[in-house]
């Protein structure tokens, strides 16, 4: 009797992770994004349905997407990451309550799969807050200034409001943190991320310039005081962060986020001399 009831409790165990999982759908937005889709899916073989919201890709993303037929993918020109993500999470039929909004260099350790098996989606908590671990060229570092992300949430209590160059989540109730952190890992060329700062950079020195300084956070008030903050970010990073203990790729990231900040100085100094 004893062997009968450990290969039953074994499966009950199974079908109660699964059934958890298949209350969550992954949702992904892409643009060109070859060099990471790939490893991101193949971390997400536990979903039966994918929702993949492209921009209009000009690589290899669709051919990629095209191989796992889990993904469903609905192409939308791209407006602003706010109404992207709106139109994922509420115009491409998902049926599951919960959605798991993953960047498309995201990447799920065994760990967060692990977590996710196991959380209570039936409470009172109407999403959950992740952690980053950011890495460099595959390999993750001991600090960065990536911020926590509610990527799991109830998909009915969620909407998405543009901030910056970016967007941000405004989730109805309660929202807990996970303990696992999720990988972000950017492996596309440095001419792709200076495309994107260039972008993104415009739209930070518009709120910036047009914003009286008291109605600006601490970071944007920094920066407000031009080429201050390239410094900043870059000691910051490499000593405050311990990017000193990681080398090259410590070196790269604390060069690369000054970079960034330096490439908004320069924004908005245009702003002034027009």
């Amino acid at each position: 009797m004893q062997s009968l009831i450990a290969p039953r409790a074994a499966l009950l165990q199974v079908e109660n992770k699964l059934k958890m999982l298949n209350q969550i759908t992954p949702v992904i937005l892409t643009y060109n994004e070859a060099p990471n889709i790939g490893r991101v899916l193949d971390r997400l073989s536990w979903a039966e349905r994918i929702v993949v919201v492209d921009s209009v890709s000009t690589d290899e993303t669709l051919d990629i997407l095209s191989r796992y037929d889990s993904v469903v993918v609905h192409q939308r020109k791209f407006n602003s990451h706010a109404e992207q993500w709106n139109f994922a999470i509420g115009e491409t039929g998902i049926e599951t309550d919960w959605v798991l909004a993953l960047d498309a260099d995201y990447g799920l350790t065994d760990e967060v799969i692990k977590e996710l098996e196991g959380l209570s989606l039936d409470g009172a908590v109407s999403g959950y807050r992740a952690f980053f671990l950011y890495c460099v060229f595959g390999k993750p570092l001991r600090g960065t200034l990536y911020p926590p992300v509610t990527v799991l949430y109830r998909r009915e209590n969620a909407h998405y409001i543009q901030d910056g160059h970016t967007q941000r989540i405004v989730i109805e109730g309660e929202v807990e943190d996970m303990l696992s952190p999720i990988l972000h890992d950017d492996r596309k060329p440095l001419s792709s991320w200076l495309q994107a700062q260039d972008r993104y950079m415009n739209l930070e020195a518009d709120i910036i310039s047009n914003s009286a300084y008291g109605e600006l956070g601490f970071n944007d008030r920094v920066r407000k005081f031009i080429f201050i903050a390239p410094a900043l970010t870059f000691f910051y990073c490499l000593f405050f962060k311990l990017g000193v203990l990681d080398g090259w790729r410590g070196l790269y990231y604390a060069t690369q986020r000054a970079l960034a900040e330096l490439i908004l100085s320069l924004k908005l100094i245009e702003r002034i001399i027009k």
